[in-house]
């Protein structure tokens, strides 16, 4: 495979021995000014995929060293993710990292892609316009993708394979590279390493800092973010590092947001980090719930988040409510009204939805 394919898709078992094969040590990388370039790109990877896309670099057939510098920055970035050691971090740069080479894969021949696909040890044959990929092998691609879509008894299958379309394969392959690069991380980085790679570290940490900020800040106008009951706050977290939701508990999140009062333009912006994340059906799906049908949706109460597995940490306060909004009304009650709390109720067991 071409350098400049290896520079682009740098996860594939390929590129990893051509870059050993370099003969660069672990330690010119960190420190010879020549790998400087090399070193920023690296630096530069993972501020991009905290903010949610890694820009892939054009290459012309004389950029020699600029594919040099794509290659070794790749080993650089992750060298810098492991130092740091943060999960939320590691998830998101995993994703962008996948969700940039999903991009690029809509414009690959047919050919390359199936290159790719044996690299995850996945047989793909392409004819009429469609792959044709083994069921087994489509359900450990597919297994994390949670739209109804991509269920095994909504595909096309004959004889035990499954035929999908370019887009799909490459979707299925974001899926693959994401859970390779997620699970290869956090390397077993010496402290030495790290003491040496402290200048590009506290720059990221910065920005992580003050994303995690963001994310937990309760900016939502009148919505008061820490008042949520645990079911919700784990579901956004997870949303925002990344991870695809369940469709039964994306539905409790999203329809709990609108009746707390959080914009629509607002939910569709947490959800834009989503691995399945697509605009126009997002925000369809969301103003569906909210109502634009004629129809508005409440969220599912305590006891069917139950039932689908998506109550999480419940507190003292869950014992006692049967809803998460009646949990969101009563907290936010009390906390606006410490000096009466122990002196009356807000809610009757009625607004228990």
């Amino acid at each position: 495979m071409e350098e400049r394919y290896l520079a682009l898709y740098p996860f594939i078992t390929e590129a990893s021995a051509y870059v050993s094969g370099l003969g660069f040590s672990l330690e010119r990388l960190i420190t010879s000014r020549a790998m400087d370039p090399a070193r920023s790109r690296g630096v530069e990877r993972v501020l991009q995929a905290l903010k949610g896309d890694i820009e892939k670099p054009q290459f012309l057939a004389s950029d020699d060293r600029k594919v040099l510098i794509e290659l070794l920055s790749y080993p650089f970035s992750r060298i810098l993710v492991s130092c740091i050691g943060d999960n939320f971090l590691i998830r998101r740069y995993a994703l962008a990292e996948a969700v940039s080479c999903y991009k690029l894969l809509h414009s690959e021949p047919y050919e390359f892609i199936c290159s790719i696909a044996s690299d995850f040890h996945v047989d793909v044959l392409f004819s009429d316009h469609l792959f044709d990929i083994h069921f087994t092998d489509y359900i450990r691609l597919a297994s994390s993708m949670k739209a109804l879509e991509w269920k095994l008894v909504n595909r096309k299958m004959q004889k035990g394979h499954v035929y999908i379309s370019k887009e799909e394969l490459a979707r299925l392959l974001q899926e693959a590279i994401r859970d390779r690069i997620q699970g290869s991380l956090p390397l077993d980085v010496s402290e030495d390493i790290c003491q040496m790679c402290a200048p590009y570290i506290s720059q990221i940490q910065t920005e992580l800092q003050q994303i995690k900020e963001n994310f937990g800040s309760g900016d939502f106008g009148a919505v008061e973010s820490s008042m949520f009951p645990p079911c919700m706050v784990h579901a956004m977290a997870n949303v925002r590092a990344g991870v695809n939701l369940a469709h039964s508990m994306r539905f409790a999140l999203t329809s709990f947001l609108l009746n707390v009062g959080m914009p629509v333009d607002d939910i569709i912006a947490m959800f834009n980090v989503s691995p399945d994340f697509d605009l126009e059906r997002t925000r369809y799906q969301i103003e569906h719930i909210s109502g634009s049908s004629g129809t508005s949706y409440k969220p599912p109460s305590c006891s069917t988040m139950r039932t689908y597995g998506n109550c999480y940490g419940a507190d003292e306060l869950c014992s006692r409510i049967k809803h998460p909004l009646s949990y969101y009304r009563r907290k936010t009650w009390f906390n606006r009204h410490k000096h009466e709390a122990s002196q009356q109720l807000p809610f009757s067991e009625k607004d228990n939805e």
